[in-house]
């Protein structure tokens, strides 16, 4: 085989089946509907911005391979420069998700040039030193409003004629990113380039010895979920209106690979499931037990490792192909 063979395409490649195109479309119609059905269009919103994370940081594990414990740094830093570019410098909210965004790629590339020529723990360990940086930098940072957080975002006006202060327009808005966004790793992941990311997840000295420029597939497959996880994070101040310290914490990190892991790693749907449950148990027990909701949140975690070890997604799809195999 010569150096420029791309990789045969999987059977997943050529897109999903019919089955998951109709089940994709009964969520869309259900998130459609969402505000009409009494959902609460705020929790939604939060769901969704943090469905976008764990899907952008499933980019990086479950599709190339490389297990990131810094991942906040670039959620936390688009959230504080959009809400930062939108309420002292007036941008409208569009223009402050973009700058936010291009903050966490820039970040992402500086990250990725640093710790992707490192492997497995070294690699984790050098980009949670990296996000531990930029947690004190935001801490002291003027602008970030230290441990109180940069409160009072505008939502503003979506092209200087559409008002997102209706949580309606704003739910539609950030459920057409998504939709979006979640295509496009879709593509990403069934394309050439995505065949190329799971070759260096399933043998990367392979891959090397095929003459792919492994280092560079890595550091475009990290500047991408960077950048996705800065939307989700620039998204995510312009729902809530506020910034804070949390966003840019290494617990944030925890969360999103909580999120993937119980969802189903290397799965389309698993992310957001994951988020889905972890978003909605804090949601109910935060009133109820206040602190301990980590603690019981971790514990579904063990049980949920423990009975799915690869996700529920994954068990689910690992179910039906051995369902298929008997047939």
């Amino acid at each position: 085989m010569s150096a420029t063979t791309t990789p045969v395409p999987s059977a997943n490649a050529a897109g999903p089946g019919k089955a998951v195109r109709f089940t994709y479309l009964v969520l869309l119609a259900l998130a459609l509907a969402a505000p009409f059905i009494g959902l609460y269009p705020v929790f939604v919103m939060k769901l969704l911005c943090f469905a976008l994370f764990a899907a952008a940081f499933n980019l990086l594990l479950g599709f190339t391979g490389l297990l990131s414990f810094g991942h906040a740094a670039f959620f936390g830093s688009a959230a504080y420069v959009t809400g930062w570019a939108i309420k002292a410098h007036g941008l409208s909210p569009e223009l402050g998700i973009l700058a936010g965004t291009g903050a966490a790629a820039v970040l992402g590339v500086l990250f990725g040039l640093i710790a992707i020529r490192r492997q497995g723990i070294y690699f984790a360990m050098i980009t949670l030193a990296l996000a531990q940086m930029v947690y004190f930098i935001c801490l002291q940072a003027p602008f970030t409003g230290g441990e109180d957080g940069l409160q009072g975002v505008p939502r503003g006006n979506l092209f200087g004629a559409i008002s997102l202060m209706d949580d309606t327009v704003m739910y539609y808005l950030v459920l057409a990113i998504f939709v979006a966004c979640f295509l496009g790793i879709m593509r990403i992941v069934t394309s050439p380039f995505g065949q190329v990311l799971k070759m260096i997840r399933e043998n990367e000295p392979r891959a090397i010895s095929l003459g792919y420029e492994v280092d560079r597939y890595k550091l475009l497959a990290f500047v991408l979920s960077a950048s996705l996880a800065g939307l989700a994070g620039g998204l995510k101040t312009v729902v809530m209106k506020f910034a804070t310290l949390s966003d840019v914490h290494w617990s944030m990190s925890g969360e999103v690979i909580l999120m993937s892991l119980l969802g189903g790693v290397g799965t389309f749907m698993g992310p957001i499931l994951g988020a889905g449950i972890v978003i909605a148990l804090q949601n109910m027990l935060a009133d109820k037990v206040g602190a301990w909701v980590t603690v019981i949140i971790g514990a579904i975690f063990v049980i949920c490792v423990l009975a799915f070890r690869k996700g529920v997604i994954g068990e689910l799809l690992a179910w039906r192909d051995r369902r298929k195999a008997r047939a």
